[in-house]
C-alpha cells in the first residue's frame, strides 16, 4: 500500500505536528482522520489522542513544525516505511540540507518516528538492555569524529540486535558510519520547503491556516531559522506571511543595492559575457532556452581591487536572481575537516535551492593544488579538493545555478578545476586603463560632483591602479572638503590620488611628451603598430599600442620594432637637442634599450637572421655569447642602423613630431580620436631602407 498516494496529503505530517505539540504540552486535536481503523497512521494518532495534555497554549517551534513535515514527507515516501520504523528493524538513512537541520530531524524522529515504546537512543548511549532500544546516529559533520569510519561498532551491535537504525546527516556517505550505509534498507534525502509546507507550519503554530497566498520565489530563499524570526503563535496567519517577506528582503541573496552590470564601467571580455548570461538567463527563467545551452562555469582572473566581487553582485542584480556569496576562507572557518566538507556541500545546496541563482566563490586559489601538496596535508587538502570537483561536475545537474570563481592567482589552483564541464571558462580582468579610469572616477563621483569637470588629469595621476582605489580616493576626497565646509574640488581628488608624490616638473613634461611622440610617428611610419593612446603620466611617458603582425616575424619587421623602441631617444635629440637627452629610454630591464637589445641579439643568436646562421642558441647561452667583443661588434652595428633610420624618420616628420607633442604636453592624454585627427592633419612621411620616399 503506498501511503503518500492513498490518504490526503501530509496525513503523517500533520500527526507529527500533534505528537511534537502533545510534547510541548498542548492539547492534541488531530487535523485529519482517514476513516481507516487499521491505517498506521490513524493509530499514530490515537496513540497521541490518549496522552494527557497540560497546557492549550503552548505551541511547537515552526523551524520544527517544518522539520516534522519534511521528514514525514520523506518516510511517506516509501511504502509501509511508517509501519516498518514502529514493528521492524529497517536500516535508513537520511540526507539533510545544512548542518543546522540535523539536530531539528533528530528531535523530530525521538518523538514521532519509532512509537511510544521505544527507547531512542545514539551511538553513545546504545546498548540492547532496554524493552524496544533504537539506534538514531546524527552527526551534523562539525566533529571531528563525524567520519565514515567512526562508530561502525555499534552499528554492528544494533544490526545483531535487531532494532531500528537511522542516519541522519548532511552528507552520510562522509559523515555517518560505512557499515550503516552498507546495511542500509533505504536511502531517504529530506526535501525542501514548498508552499504547502510554509502554509501547514502556520497552522501548526498559530492553529490557523493563512488566507494570503505564498510567494514561491518566497519559499525558495527560505531557511529554517527564519520561519522562527516570523511565524509565531500570538501572530495572525497572514501577518506571518508578511514578516516572512519582510525576512527574506533582509537577506544578502536578494540585496541588489549598488551598480547593475549595464551601469558599471570597464570589465571588458568580462562585461560582455556576463550580459550575454543576462539575456541567456532571462529566456531561460520564461522557458525558452534549455539549461544545456547556457553557460554554467567562469573563472574570474584578476588582481586585487579589479572589482570581482563586485562583478557578481551586479550580474546578480542586472539578471534578477539570487546571489550566493562565499569563499574558501569562510569554508576553512570550520576547526575540522568534516565542518569544512559541509560548508562547500551547504554553498552548492543553498545555490541549488535558490535557483536559478549565482554561486559566487572568492580565493579559490584557496582549494591546493594536488600536484604542488605536501605530504603532511595531502590527505586533508585532497578530500577537500575532490569534493570541489565533485560540486562542480554536478553543476549539469542543477538547473539554474551559474558558478563564478575568482582568483588573484591562477597559477595556484589545481587544473581539474579548469576542466570541460567545471570552471571551463577563464576571463582576466586587468586593471583598467585610462579611459576607464576616468568612467570609474566618474561613476564613483556621481553626476552632480564635479560636473563637467574633465576627470582625465585624475585618471592619467591614477594609472596602473583599480577601482577600489578609485572608490577610496573619491571617499577620502569628499571627507576633505566636508571638513573643510565646502564643495568638493579636482584639486581635493589629485591630492589624495597622489598621496605625497611630487608633480612632474614641466622641463620633464616637455622631454616626456616628444618621447612618446617620437614612438608614435615612427611607428606608424614603418606599421609596426597602431597607438590606442598617449599619456603622461606623474611617473614618465606611456603609449598605448597594438602590434601589427603582418611582418612581426621577418628580419624586415624586427628591424623595424627596433627601430620604434629607438625612436623615443631619437626624438629627443632631433627635437630638443643632444644637451636635453634624458635616461628616459635606458631605465630597467623592461625599458626600451633594453627591448631593442634582447631583440637584436635574438636577430644574431636565436632566430636565424645573424652572421652564424640558421643557428639556435638556448636563451642562458645568449646571455654569454654576447660578451664576445665580435658578437658584441654585430649587436651594436644592427642598433646602430636601426637608430640611424628612427632618427632620418624623426627628421623628416618633425613637424608632425612637434604637433603631436604639444598637443599632449598641453592635455596629458590623447586617445585614438584624437591621434587620428593629428595624423590626418600633420601626414607622416615614410622612408624605405635605401632613403627612397614612399
Amino acid at each position: 500500500m503506498n501511503l503518500h498516494l492513498q490518504y490526503p496529503p501530509d496525513l503523517l505530517g500533520r500527526a507529527y505536528l500533534d505528537m511534537l505539540a502533545t510534547e510541548a504540552g498542548a492539547v492534541a486535536r488531530p487535523l485529519l482522520r482517514s476513516g481507516d481503523p487499521d491505517d498506521p497512521i490513524e493509530r499514530l494518532i490515537d496513540e497521541l489522542a490518549a496522552k494527557p495534555a497540560s497546557d492549550a497554549r503552548s505551541s511547537i517551534r515552526a523551524d520544527l513544525a517544518a522539520a516534522a513535515i519534511l521528514v514525514a514527507r520523506a518516510i511517506e515516501s516509501i511504502q509501509e516505511l511508517t509501519r516498518e520504523l514502529r514493528r521492524g528493524s529497517p536500516v535508513v538513512s537520511l540526507a539533510v540540507l545544512g548542518a543546522e537541520t540535523v539536530a531539528l530531524v533528530q528531535r523530530v524522529l525521538g518523538t514521532c518516528a519509532f512509537g511510544a515504546s521505544a527507547t531512542v537512543l545514539d551511538e553513545r548511549t546504545f546498548n540492547d538492555r532496554h524493552t524496544r532500544p533504537v539506534l538514531l546516529i546524527a552527526r551534523d559533520g562539525a566533529a571531528n569524529d563525524h567520519k565514515a569510519e567512526r562508530g561502525n561498532g555499534i552499528v554492528a551491535d544494533a544490526l545483531h540486535a535487531r532494532v531500528p537504525v537511522f542516519g541522519v546527516a548532511p552528507d552520510p556517505r562522509r559523515h555517518l558510519p560505512r557499515d550503516l550505509l552498507r546495511a542500509c534498507d533505504h536511502h531517504l534525502s529530506l526535501g525542501t520547503l514548498d508552499v504547502s509546507a510554509i502554509a501547514l507550519v502556520i497552522e501548526a503554530v498559530t492553529g490557523r491556516p493563512p488566507a494570503a497566498p505564498i510567494d514561491e520565489q518566497l519559499v525558495r530563499a527560505l531557511e529554517f531559522s527564519d520561519l522562527t524570526l516570523a511565524i509565531r503563535a500570538d501572530r495572525d496567519p497572514d501577518d506571518c506571511i508578511a514578516r516572512l517577506k519582510r525576512t527574506i528582503a533582509t537577506k544578502s541573496y536578494f540585496d541588489h543595492r549598488g551598480p547593475s552590470l549595464e551601469a558599471l564601467p570597464g570589465y571588458g571580455s568580462a562585461r560582455d559575457w556576463g550580459l550575454n548570461l543576462v539575456a541567456d538567463l532571462r529566456d531561460y527563467k520564461l522557458g525558452r532556452l534549455t539549461w544545456d545551452c547556457i553557460e554554467k562555469g567562469l573563472l574570474l582572473v584578476g588582481p586585487p581591487g579589479v572589482g570581482k566581487t563586485q562583478f557578481a553582485r551586479a550580474l546578480a542584480k542586472s539578471a534578477n536572481v539570487a546571489l550566493v556569496a562565499t569563499s574558501v576562507a569562510d569554508w576553512n572557518a570550520s576547526a575540522y575537516l568534516s565542518g569544512t566538507l559541509a560548508a562547500i556541500k551547504s554553498s552548492f545546496e543553498q545555490a541549488r535551492r535558490l535557483a536559478p541563482c549565482i554561486l559566487f566563490i572568492d580565493e579559490i586559489d584557496g582549494i591546493s593544488n594536488r600536484a604542488t601538496l605536501a605530504s603532511d596535508y595531502r590527505e586533508y587538502w585532497t578530500q577537500i579538493v575532490n569534493l570541489l570537483l565533485e560540486m562542480l561536475a554536478g553543476i549539469e545537474d542543477r538547473p539554474g545555478v551559474v558558478v563564478i570563481a575568482a582568483t588573484n592567482h591562477v597559477e595556484h589552483i589545481d587544473p581539474a578545476v579548469k576542466r570541460a564541464g567545471r570552471l571551463d571558462l577563464t576571463i582576466e580582468i586587468e586593471l583598467p586603463d585610462i579611459e576607464t579610469l576616468a568612467q570609474i572616477f566618474r561613476f564613483h563621483l556621481g553626476e552632480e560632483t564635479l560636473a563637467g569637470v574633465d576627470l582625465m588629469p585624475a585618471a592619467l595621476v591614477a594609472a596602473g591602479k583599480a577601482g577600489a582605489d578609485v572608490e577610496a580616493w573619491v571617499r577620502r576626497a569628499k571627507s576633505r572638503a566636508r571638513r573643510a565646509g565646502r564643495d568638493l574640488t579636482l584639486d581635493d581628488l589629485m591630492l589624495e590620488i597622489r598621496s605625497g608624490r611630487d608633480v612632474m616638473p614641466d622641463t620633464t613634461r616637455i622631454v616626456c611628451a616628444v618621447h612618446e611622440a617620437g614612438h608614435l610617428v615612427v611607428g606608424h611610419a614603418l606599421c609596426v603598430f597602431d597607438a590606442r593612446m598617449l599619456a603622461i603620466l606623474d611617473h614618465g611617458g606611456a603609449t598605448g599600442i597594438e602590434i601589427s603582425r603582418a611582418n612581426a616575424l621577418t628580419e624586415v619587421g624586427i628591424e623595424n620594432y627596433i627601430t620604434a623602441l629607438l625612436a623615443g631617444r631619437a626624438a629627443e635629440e632631433i627635437v630638443l637637442g643632444p644637451s636635453a637627452v634624458t635616461a628616459g629610454s635606458g631605465i630597467g630591464e623592461d625599458c626600451d634599450f633594453a627591448r631593442a637589445t634582447q631583440a637584436a641579439i635574438d636577430l644574431e643568436l636565436r632566430l636565424g637572421f645573424g652572421a652564424l646562421g640558421v643557428m639556435h642558441f638556448p636563451k642562458q647561452i645568449t646571455a654569454i655569447l654576447p660578451q664576445d667583443i665580435v658578437m658584441t661588434r654585430l649587436i651594436r652595428q644592427r642598433l646602430d642602423r636601426c637608430m640611424t633610420r628612427a632618427r632620418d624618420l624623426i627628421t623628416d616628420n618633425r613637424r608632425t613630431v612637434q604637433a603631436v607633442a604639444d598637443r599632449l604636453r598641453a592635455k596629458g592624454y590623447l586617445g585614438r580620436a584624437a591621434i587620428d585627427e593629428l595624423l590626418t592633419a600633420h601626414p607622416i612621411r615614410t622612408t624605405a631602407r635605401d632613403g627612397a620616399e614612399r
